[in-house]
């Protein structure tokens, strides 16, 4: 059971319920983890206009969904490891590719550097060497992709403390987090 009381659409303050709104609109459906971050209308525009924002970015769909993934199972966030992995699906994700994911693996070389610097992010809270950074450029990672792979980490960072810490019941399919190594 959340530990925050889960906002309808019908009782949100006037600035979150817009927001609530364009949410069902996109999923046909208002996730969980969104009603919870609705008790806060700057929380809730904060998050939900980060994901419109990085969905316009240059990496692929595809990228950022793995991406969570792997941020979801190093954090242990049941909620973003189930949502992320349905939304990968969507983004044409395999499921040996969102499996892959979860420990920071893929056999494209170039999604691989990018999940085992996102991991690096998380691990070392931020505090990255320029080898790592050269590591993602030689991959073929500009500049400007690789301020989005540390805001989707950022932005998952969010997502996965605010799920793990307010008990955010999971309404997407359950998927089973993997010991890593």
């Amino acid at each position: 059971m959340s530990r925050v009381k889960l906002i309808d659409v019908t009782s949100a303050a006037p600035a979150a319920g817009s927001i609530l709104q364009a949410i069902n609109k996109a999923f046909g459906a208002t996730p969980a983890m969104f009603r919870a971050v609705a008790n806060s209308p700057a929380a809730l525009q904060s998050m939900w206009g980060s994901f419109g924002a990085l969905g316009g970015g240059r990496l692929s769909a595809k990228l950022g969904e793995q991406i969570a993934v792997a941020v979801a199972n190093r954090n242990s966030c049941e909620y973003c490891l189930a949502a992320h992995t349905a939304l990968g699906r969507k983004a044409g994700a395999s499921a040996d590719e969102l499996t892959e994911a979860q420990a920071g693996r893929s056999t494209d070389p170039q999604t691989a550097a990018a999940l085992q610097f996102a991991l690096k992010m998380v691990e070392q809270r931020g505090q990255v060497a320029e080898s790592d950074l050269a590591a993602l450029r030689a991959s073929g990672y500009d500049d400007e992709s690789i301020v989005e792979i540390i805001a989707h980490v950022a932005l998952n960072l969010f997502t996965n403390y605010i799920n793990i810490a307010l008990d955010v019941p999971v309404d997407f399919p359950v998927v089973q987090l993997r010991k890593v190594a």
